[in-house]
């Protein structure tokens, strides 16, 4: 079998396929073929060792996949042979094969390529429950969405639109924001040529976002505080932008504002009950059309390195796939 292997910390340039013994099935595991596998930052930081996880080596990186189930695991009665699925692998995704857990793991909607069921397990709960649960957007809300061309970034703002909301987005460039506006956002703002902030409190008339949804850390944290409504809700995903900020707190009492944050990863342990219920929603709205993966570009295994280099340099916009 054909995987990635990272046997030690390293440059995602420096990766290579390597032959390795086939997985062996575990009891409440199943053996997946993979079609495709969706590639975030995190695998990145991952293989360098910069990540908030470190597997031991020799492992392979990997958390999202779509295939074609091959074997079934003892225990488990909700999974065939043949079903095509969607799982959150964890790890293991960079393969030809891989073993995932069947509670991870989800029945593709006939409607679903591999290429969208991949790019889904991760970023759209991630968005969904980020605003749902967290930012407990509501209809008619003005929601502010940063590196809305991003791959959780099109995801909030699919999200934001379905549940009514006004959806401002954050990108940089002329395509990215065309990528915003065509997958739902009703204004795009280039952060490289305006102050996004300026611009929120113009389209808003003063009053500020109600929502916004920050992927990226750092000064954008800081300055989104600026161009928050009254009772507004910032909540966190993530830091892309690589700068973990500091927030004063004597914005959040000035503006009655909640500061959050939503690490998806975490339900698995501390929420496990609210995991199936957001999978129901995302697959809902999926049927509705409200939803929908942007998939960017198409990589062999072999290209795993030029895959994360253009994810990494902010050259991609949805959802960078690997087809092993």
């Amino acid at each position: 079998m054909r995987a990635i292997v990272v046997d030690r910390w390293m440059e995602p340039s420096e990766l290579e396929v390597r032959d390795v013994p086939e997985p062996e099935l575990v009891p409440g595991g199943l053996d997946v073929e993979i079609r495709a596998a969706g590639c975030n930052f995190f695998d990145i930081l991952m293989v360098q060792g910069r990540y908030q996880m470190k597997p031991p080596f020799p492992f392979t990186p990997g958390a999202e996949i779509a295939g074609v189930v091959r074997r079934v695991g003892a225990g488990v009665s909700d999974f065939a042979e043949g079903d095509r699925v969607l799982s959150s692998a964890g790890l293991g995704g960079f393969a030809e094969r891989c073993i995932v857990g069947a509670g991870s793991t989800y029945k593709l909607p006939r409607e679903m390529s591999f290429e969208e069921g991949c790019a889904l397990p991760i970023i759209y709960p991630t968005s969904y429950a980020g605003l749902v649960d967290r930012g407990q957007l509501q209809k008619g809300e003005t929601l502010l969405v940063h590196a809305a061309a991003g791959g959780v970034g099109i995801a909030a703002v699919q999200i934001g639109r379905a549940m009514g909301a006004r959806v401002i987005a954050t990108a940089g460039g002329a395509e990215k924001l065309e990528v915003a506006r065509r997958e739902g956002a009703h204004e795009a703002i280039d952060y490289r040529e305006e102050d996004f902030v300026a611009r929120v409190m113009e389209l808003t008339d003063g009053r500020g976002a109600d929502v916004i949804y920050d992927s990226v850390g750092g000064d954008i944290t800081d300055r989104s505080l600026k161009c928050i409504a009254w009772n507004g809700r910032l909540v966190i995903i993530g830091f892309a932008g690589g700068d973990i900020p500091s927030i004063k707190a004597n914005r959040i009492l000035l503006k009655n504002i909640a500061v959050t944050g939503l690490h998806w990863g975490a339900h698995a342990q501390k929420a496990p009950e609210r995991i199936p219920e957001v999978f129901g929603a995302l697959f809902d709205l999926y049927a509705a059309g409200d939803i929908r993966p942007v998939i960017f570009e198409r990589y062999p295994l072999e290209k795993l390195p030029e895959a994360l280099e253009a994810l990494g340099s902010r050259r991609t916009y949805g959802k960078v796939v690997i087809t092993p």
